[in-house]
């Protein structure tokens, strides 16, 4: 990995998305910190400013927060393989090979979300940053 990479972790600009799913985005990104290294950059920002921006949607990517409430996670629903998922309850979305590593994490309720960005920070976070 290239010391110097930036990530992305892009919640709703929905009220309900700051209450709930902000927070958890900042608990991943401090995992992310940790596990990328010095020089890593990590930044949380909504789907409004990520999706408006083209210099951002060049970069690794995790969407936190259902279809719902993110637009973000709504554009890679339909786009990205799922990779762990407890039916009905939460879901991991995440292209495993090739390009731009782009992942998804949510679930029917914040402690629900909370239990897919556990499982994606547990299972998968070492090939995201992998693929940066």
């Amino acid at each position: 990995m290239n010391p110097s990479t930036t990530f992305m972790i892009v919640t709703g600009a929905h009220l309900q998305a700051e209450a709930s799913d902000r927070p958890w985005a900042y608990w991943l990104r401090e995992r992310l910190e940790a596990a990328a290294g010095a020089g890593a950059r990590v930044y949380v920002c909504s789907d409004l400013w990520y999706l408006n921006n083209d210099e951002l949607r060049g970069l690794p990517t995790i969407a936190v927060g259902g279809p719902e409430v993110n637009a973000l996670s709504a554009y890679l629903a339909s786009r990205l393989p799922s990779v762990v998922a407890v039916e009905g309850k939460w879901v991991v979305l995440m292209e495993p090979e090739g390009g731009t590593p782009l992942a998804c994490c949510w679930g029917k309720s914040s402690q629900e979300t909370g239990a897919a960005v556990e499982a994606f920070a547990q299972r998968h976070l070492g090939a995201f940053i992998a693929g940066a």
